[in-house]
């Protein structure tokens, strides 16, 4: 196979191209990502902040889709058996919300 040349018109030599090699595998392991994973301890309290966060963002996702979910079901009050059973949803939600 053909060597690409250098910005300076010449074919780089193995040994220049085993210097570049070297200087980039060594950037990568000083990297953040490959420096967490080289260590279990890290690693695990990488994964259990990770699940924290993913947690807690489900939980919120959640009770904000469920709220607008039961604002919207609440307006349907003109529907005979779905619109007692969310006005009865809807006011306990409002004693509840007082207390």
């Amino acid at each position: 196979m053909d060597q690409p040349p250098d910005n300076s018109g010449q074919t780089p030599s193995n040994s220049d191209q085993m210097a570049a090699l070297t200087d980039e595998l060594h950037r990568l392991n000083q990297h953040r990502f490959v420096r967490i994973h080289n260590s279990p301890l890290r690693l695990i309290l990488f994964q259990f902040t990770r699940g924290l966060a993913f947690g807690l963002g489900s939980v919120i996702g959640a009770t904000i889709l469920f709220s607008m979910l039961a604002w919207w079901l609440s307006q349907f009050e003109f529907l005979p058996l779905i619109g007692d059973w969310i006005s009865q949803l809807a006011d306990q939600v409002e004693k509840a919300r007082n207390q």
